[in-house]
């Protein structure tokens, strides 16, 4: 990754957690161990699928690209 491409991810992951701490209740903001499980319920539902299936397309499309041998 470059140096531009680290800065975007932090912009990214600045504005991904804008998101997620308006839609957290206050009662998982009490401590690291409810935050963590809130995340972690976040990443299972939304952010983890989400990033799982552009890989998986992405990866489809290389295989369909690739020349047959």
């Amino acid at each position: 990754m470059n140096r531009e491409e680290v800065e975007r991810l932090k912009e990214l992951s600045d504005e991904m957690a804008q998101i997620l701490y308006r839609n957290t209740p206050l009662e998982a903001l009490e401590n690291l161990g409810t935050i963590e499980q809130h995340l972690r319920q976040q990443w299972l539902e939304v952010i983890g699928p989400n990033i799982g299936f552009f890989l998986l397309k992405q990866q489809r499309e290389q295989i369909k690209d690739a020349p047959e041998p």
